[in-house]
């Protein structure tokens, strides 16, 4: 309830503060007469903040946008231990919570890990290490007159502490360099030694998570494995460096694409939008848990050039393999 109406408050704004302390000073008593938490009140100012200035980058008008109906605590100040939702061992957080009284309580919610997430909130809680930490509650019902909720629990950390607890591998001794092309249904993986020498070719395909009606969680899923897969792969084979494209600059291109109506198929523009970028940020997210570091290389030119025919037509590469060899090339090229 806040956050829609601090929403519906900002577009109907003509004028808003331009500092992170103007919007919590302009609209902190707006929220907190709905929900009396400061951390909540907060947290659903940032949240709303965020949506604006995703919007004002984009070029889209906010006046166009509507929230999802889903519910989320969000508390947007890093702290150990975090007041309002708290981590109280890997399996169980507390959560504070609001009757329409606005009289407050703590619940107690089951929290269920895998393996590595496991040992990533036991350090947490071992080393005292503070953290901002939100909950959306994706569905509820009732039965026996109790109600029944299922959400997430996602927390924010340092990158470094994850980074630190959560690698898979031994030091990273590779002398190699990767080139990686992502599209909507495969990454593809070019080796080469730091004179530019094609060294080695892999493709690693997801075609069930591109498709339109696959659900977001498995699609989620079934990327991230192939990431570790592409990742794992290129640890073994000796890769130092691994060479993405700019996420930024694609971006830009991708509005581009979309609003040139440059599509090839109905959902093209979907699904343009939705994966490229997500799995370059899961490459670049993952990459250090295999001691690989990730640097960025501008990706104009790299599908379609001159230079990149004459690769496919050297090496016998198909366009995607010859992206990823291009990409690799353009890397070692920076300084």
């Amino acid at each position: 309830m806040a956050t829609h109406r601090l929403f519906n408050i900002v577009k109907q704004s003509s004028a808003l503060p331009a500092s992170d302390i103007g919007w919590k000073s302009t609209f902190y008593k707006t929220v907190y007469n709905v929900i009396p938490n400061r951390r909540y009140s907060y947290g659903a100012i940032t949240l709303v903040r965020s949506v604006y200035e995703s919007c004002r980058q984009l070029g889209i008008d906010l006046r166009s946008v509507e929230l999802s109906g889903w519910l989320m605590f969000q508390q947007s100040e890093k702290e150990y231990p975090p007041r309002s939702i708290t981590l109280k061992r890997p399996s169980e957080v507390e959560v504070t919570v609001f009757s329409f009284s606005k009289e407050s309580e703590r619940m107690a919610l089951r929290v269920s890990t895998s393996g590595a997430y496991k040992k990533l909130l036991d350090a947490i809680l071992r080393e005292r290490q503070p953290y901002m930490p939100r909950i959306y509650v994706k569905s509820w019902n009732t039965g026996d007159g109790k109600l029944y909720v299922r959400g997430e629990l996602q927390i924010a950390i340092p990158v470094g502490f994850y980074y630190s607890h959560a690698t898979r591998v031994r030091a990273n001794n590779g002398r190699l360099y990767g080139g990686v092309d992502v599209n909507v249904d495969r990454v593809n993986l070019a080796v080469v030694d730091g004179d530019g020498r094609l060294r080695d070719t892999y493709t690693f395909w997801f075609e069930e998570a591109s498709r339109k009606g696959c659900d977001r969680h498995r699609a989620r899923s079934i990327i991230g494995m192939k990431v570790h897969e592409m990742l794992e792969y290129a640890y073994n084979h000796g890769v130092r460096v691994l060479f993405l494209e700019n996420p930024e600059v694609l971006g830009k291109l991708k509005l581009l694409w979309v609003r040139s109506n440059d599509r090839r198929r109905e959902n093209y523009n979907y699904r343009v939008s939705v994966f490229r970028s997500s799995v370059i940020e899961m490459v670049a997210l993952k990459a250090p848990l295999y001691g690989i570091e990730v640097k960025y290389v501008d990706p104009r030119g790299t599908t379609n050039s001159r230079e990149h025919d004459e690769i496919m037509k050297r090496y016998r590469l198909d366009r995607h393999t010859a992206s990823a060899y291009l990409i690799a090339l353009k890397g070692l090229k920076q300084p």
